[in-house]
């Protein structure tokens, strides 16, 4: 499966997203999402952005408009963060993985809300598969929670279609509970979604090709225990140390700091 995900910049905007669960503050410094550009492999990409979403009802108006079957496990109506080149804090590089790859069925244009929202897909395309590599010159910390990654792909005379992975998700990928499955809206559907699968193809779900890499960030009062504790061992060690000899020499501090 590929389902479309393109910013305004390009067409009626689209957004694919599919979910993932962080147990602990984190702050993400890099994705890699994969795609298929149609017909192929464009001059340039001008236009890439990363948007993270929560869980409805979460950021969203609640009840919901009525105009899809469900909301229930969807994004919310609104992002809480994101990222893009236009704005200058994200960064990419791409690696081509096969230059001829035919995805079985898609869904670009027929995104409709009920009671016409299950078109069974628009079929096969063909063209270039390729690995975006993003960096955050600007990282998204986000606090624990359960979020949607959402990529989108900007470039003239073409399209980026997100490929879809294996449900549930197998090695390499890390398993978690609960799994939610794909969604994607355009800007006429907005603020609603429906399910790739369940929704639109009919009868099945879908997982999208993605991956991140992040930190987990020190709750705010384990870091003042922790810069309590230092403080507490460096006044000790003052105590205990032997005063040194007055020297006609002024001394430097150095500062000091961690990263995981």
């Amino acid at each position: 499966m590929g389902t479309g995900s393109r910013p305004p910049s390009v067409g009626i905007e689209i957004e694919s997203a599919d979910d993932f669960i962080l147990n602990s503050a984190t702050q993400i410094d890099s994705a890699t999402f994969t795609g298929l550009l149609t017909p192929g492999l464009p001059s340039g990409i001008p236009e890439v952005r990363v948007e993270i979403y929560r869980v409805f009802p979460k950021d969203s108006v609640n009840p919901p408009s009525g105009n899809v079957p469900t909301r229930t496990n969807s994004p919310s109506d609104v992002k809480v963060d994101g990222r893009d080149t236009v704005a200058g804090n994200l960064s990419f590089s791409t690696t081509v993985l096969n230059p001829q790859f035919t995805v079985q069925n898609t869904v670009l244009n027929g995104i409709h809300p009920v009671p016409n929202q299950t078109t069974g897909g628009e079929g096969a395309a063909t063209g270039v598969e390729v690995q975006f590599n993003v960096m955050f010159t600007s990282p998204l910390t986000l606090p624990a929670d359960h979020y949607f990654f959402v990529p989108q792909v900007g470039f003239a005379g073409g399209d980026f279609l997100w490929l879809s992975a294996p449900t549930p998700i197998v090695p390499p990928g890390t398993p978690f509970s609960p799994d939610l499955q794909e969604w994607i809206r355009n800007a006429d559907l907005a603020p609603d979604w429906l399910r790739v699968g369940t929704d639109i193809v009919g009868g099945t779900t879908f997982n999208a090709t993605f991956s991140l890499t992040g930190e987990t960030v020190p709750e705010p009062s384990t870091a003042l225990l922790m810069l309590s504790g230092l403080s507490l061992l460096a006044w000790r060690g003052a105590l205990a140390r032997p005063r040194p000899p007055v020297r006609a020499r002024a001394g430097r501090g150095t500062p000091g700091g961690s990263r995981r």
